[in-house]
């Protein structure tokens, strides 16, 4: 298994992959708290991103954020949502200890809930 870091955006409600969804991966600096974008993404029609978040070469220790702008993809596919919106963007903040190996972080979603884990 190639170190590398890979996500995939689910619809619950729907039953669906969530295409064309942006996606920001922050690298956090563990003392200061500062944030640093190191990449935009968009979600394909299989709800993941053509190309690792990042790469064995790019991944290393340290804390990490995803944030998922799941508004304007829940502005498009449900139409009788009261506004604002219950959730808009969601923000998972997460450690990579091992940089060579694999991490998977799943977004799986619908306009009420979320949740996520460590997949492979």
């Amino acid at each position: 298994m190639f170190a590398k870091l890979t996500t995939h955006v689910l619809d619950t409600a729907q039953g669906r992959p969530v295409a064309n969804l942006k996606i920001e991966l922050w690298q956090i600096h563990t003392e200061t708290g500062e944030r640093n974008l190191l990449k935009t993404a968009i979600t394909n029609q299989d709800g993941r991103t053509d190309t690792p978040l990042l790469t064995e070469t790019e991944l290393k220790s340290g804390i990490y954020e995803l944030v998922f702008a799941v508004g304007d993809y829940f502005k498009t596919q449900y139409q009788s949502l009261n506004y604002p919106l219950f959730l808009d963007e969601i923000p998972i903040k997460f450690g990579i200890a091992n940089p060579t190996v694999a991490y998977h972080v799943p977004l799986l979603v619908s306009p009420w809930s979320y949740s996520t884990y460590r997949g492979s």
